[in-house]
C-alpha cells in the first residue's frame, strides 16, 4: 500500500484546486503524516460502508447526498469522513481552523487546527456537492472531563468546548465541589476566565441569619463642690478692711473638670458674718439597655442589606452660588451578609453589622453670619466585620466588648486644699466610672420556602379599640375573648394578659 503526505492537490478525475496556503503547509503535512501513520499501523478500509455515523467516522450514503451536517472537533482532534463516490474537489474556508487531508478517492479526513468555525464542501468530478460540513473547532474537553471525573467521582459534571474555553455542567452536592471543578478546569485551560461554571447545587443554598446586638451601661457620676465668695449678686468676692488702710478679698470658685459643668443648679449657701459658702453637690446613676436583633435571608454567593433606622443631614461643602451641599448619612441597625453553602453542616459568612445612634457627644455647631447656628449631632457607632464558618443552627460570639472607665478630679487652692478637715472648703471633687458590655451573637440557618399560612405577621390578632371604648374606657386595643361557660378543673401551663 503506497503512503501519500501531499493533500494541497491530487490526480483525480476533474479539477484540481489547491488546499490550503503556504503558511500551514508545515502543519498540515504533519496532520497528514500522522493520518498516514494511523492509516498503516490501523489498516483503515479505503471504500466506502453501509451508512452511520459514530464520534470518529461520518459514512455518507449514496441516498444522502447532498449532505449537510455540523461536526464538532476538539483542537488536535480529527474525524474520517467516508463518501459514496469519488470525490474531485475539496474546499475548505478558512484553512486556520480546520484542515482536510484527501487520503483516498472517498476517504477525507477533516483535522481541527484552532479554535473557531469553518465549512468544508466535497465535490465530485461532475462538480456536484457530495456533502458540506459545518465545522466547529473547540478546545479538546477530554482530559479536562477525565481529570475531573477521576478526583471527583461522586460529581455529575459534563464538560463542553466554546472557544477558548470550556463550560462546566452537571449537578454537584455542595458549593465546595463546584469550586473545586472550576479550579481544576481553570489549571488546564489557561485560567478561570476561561471557564464558565454552569453547574447547580444539590443541597438547600438559602441562608437565614440571626444577628442578636446585645450592650449593656452602667454610669455613676458624683460632684461634690464649696465655692467661698458671695454669691447673692453673682460671683463675687468678700472684701473686709483688715487696717491702716488694707483690705483683703476672698473667692474660690472651683470648677467640675470631669463634667465640664454642674449637673443641676441646685446648691446650698451658707453665710455666717462675713464668711459666705455655696456647697454643690450631685450624684447621678444611669443604666442603658440595647438590645437589636437584625435578621436577614439571602441565597447563597449574593449579598443582602438590611437597615432599619434614617438618615441625618451632614454639610459637606458649597457649591459655585455659595449653597450649602448636604449629604445624608444613615444610622440605625444595619446588617450585611453574604453567605456562601459549603456543605450541609457548613455556612461560610462574610458580615457585617453596625449599630449607631445621634448623640449630642462628639457634635458641633457652625455660626452663619447673621446669627443663625447649625447644631451637627455626633453618631455613637458599634460596628463589626469579619467572614466566619458555622454550622446550620449553629451560634458564635461574633465580637465583644468590656470597657471600663474612671475619671476623677479635685480642684482646689494650693495649700489649703490639703488641710485636714478645713480643706474640703477650699476643694471640689468630680468623679465619674463607666462600664460597658457588648456582645454580638451570629446563628445561621439553611432554610427552605414555606406556606404563608405558616407565617405570623406582628400585627396578626390585633384590632383597634372602637370610639366608646377609647374616649370612655382609655383603650387603644380592643379586648376580645372566648365566649362559653368556664371549664372545669385547674389549668397548668404558662399564661398572661396584655395591657394597653
Amino acid at each position: 500500500m503506497r503512503l501519500s503526505v501531499s493533500h494541497f492537490r491530487f490526480p483525480i478525475s476533474g479539477k484540481v484546486r489547491p488546499m490550503g496556503t503556504p503558511v500551514n503547509r508545515l502543519k498540515r503535512l504533519a496532520f497528514s503524516a500522522a493520518i498516514a501513520t494511523i492509516a498503516v499501523l490501523g489498516g483503515l478500509p479505503a471504500g466506502p460502508t453501509p451508512a452511520r455515523a459514530d464520534n470518529d467516522v461520518i459514512r455518507i450514503t449514496e441516498a444522502q447526498v447532498p449532505m449537510s451536517r455540523s461536526v464538532e472537533l476538539g483542537v488536535s482532534k480529527s474525524i474520517v469522513i467516508e463518501l459514496p463516490r469519488d470525490v474531485s474537489d475539496v474546499l475548505v474556508s478558512n484553512p486556520e481552523v480546520a484542515d482536510a487531508v484527501v487520503r483516498t478517492s472517498r476517504r477525507v479526513f477533516i483535522v481541527g487546527v484552532e479554535a473557531g468555525a469553518t465549512n468544508v464542501f466535497l465535490f465530485d468530478a461532475g462538480q456536484n456537492q457530495i456533502a458540506v460540513l459545518n465545522i466547529n473547532v473547540s478546545r479538546d474537553t477530554t482530559s479536562v472531563a477525565e481529570r475531573i471525573r477521576s478526583l471527583m467521582p461522586d460529581a455529575t459534571i459534563s464538560v463542553e468546548g466554546v472557544g477558548d474555553g470550556v463550560v462546566l455542567r452537571g449537578r454537584v452536592a455542595n458549593a465546595a465541589e463546584a469550586r473545586t471543578a472550576l479550579d481544576i478546569a481553570a489549571r488546564l485551560v489557561g485560567g478561570e476566565q476561561n471557564v464558565v461554571n454552569a453547574l447547580e447545587i444539590a443541597g438547600t443554598d438559602q441562608v437565614f441569619l440571626r444577628v442578636t446586638i446585645a450592650e449593656i451601661q452602667r454610669s455613676v457620676l458624683r460632684q461634690l463642690g464649696i465655692n467661698l465668695g458671695n454669691f447673692s449678686t453673682g460671683a463675687s468676692p468678700i472684701t473686709r478692711v483688715i487696717g491702716g488702710g488694707a483690705s483683703a478679698s476672698l473667692l474660690s470658685v472651683n470648677p467640675f473638670a470631669v463634667a465640664g459643668q454642674a449637673l443641676s443648679e441646685s446648691y446650698l449657701d451658707l453665710s455666717w458674718s462675713a464668711f459666705h459658702a455655696r456647697i454643690q453637690a450631685m450624684e447621678q446613676e444611669g443604666v442603658v439597655r440595647t438590645l437589636a436583633e437584625p435578621t436577614l435571608s439571602a441565597v447563597s454567593g449574593e449579598s443582602a442589606r438590611f437597615l432599619a433606622g434614617g438618615e441625618f443631614p451632614v454639610p459637606v461643602g458649597r457649591d459655585s452660588q455659595g449653597n450649602i451641599i448636604i449629604e445624608f448619612k444613615p444610622f440605625g441597625v444595619g446588617l450585611s451578609f453574604t453567605p456562601v453553602v459549603l456543605s450541609e453542616d457548613r455556612i461560610s459568612l462574610a458580615v457585617e453589622t453596625e449599630v449607631s445612634e445621634l448623640t449630642a457627644d462628639g457634635g458641633f455647631t457652625l455660626s452663619g453670619a447673621g446669627g443663625d447656628t447649625l447644631t451637627i449631632p455626633g453618631l455613637r457607632v458599634r460596628r463589626a466585620n469579619t467572614t466566619v464558618e458555622l454550622p446550620s443552627g449553629g451560634a458564635l460570639v461574633m465580637a465583644g466588648l468590656i470597657d471600663q472607665r474612671l475619671r476623677q478630679t479635685i480642684s482646689g487652692l494650693p495649700g489649703l486644699r490639703e488641710l485636714p478637715i478645713l480643706g474640703a472648703l477650699f476643694r471640689s471633687r468630680d468623679y465619674q466610672a463607666s462600664e460597658t458590655e457588648l456582645v454580638i451573637f451570629l446563628t445561621p440557618y439553611l432554610v427552605r420556602p414555606t406556606s404563608p399560612d405558616q407565617l405570623v405577621r406582628p400585627d396578626d390578632d390585633f384590632r383597634s379599640a372602637d370610639d366608646l371604648s377609647t374616649i370612655f374606657l382609655d383603650r387603644l386595643q380592643d379586648r376580645y375573648g372566648v365566649g362559653g361557660a368556664r371549664p372545669d378543673g385547674a389549668y397548668h401551663g404558662h399564661f398572661g394578659f396584655i395591657i394597653q
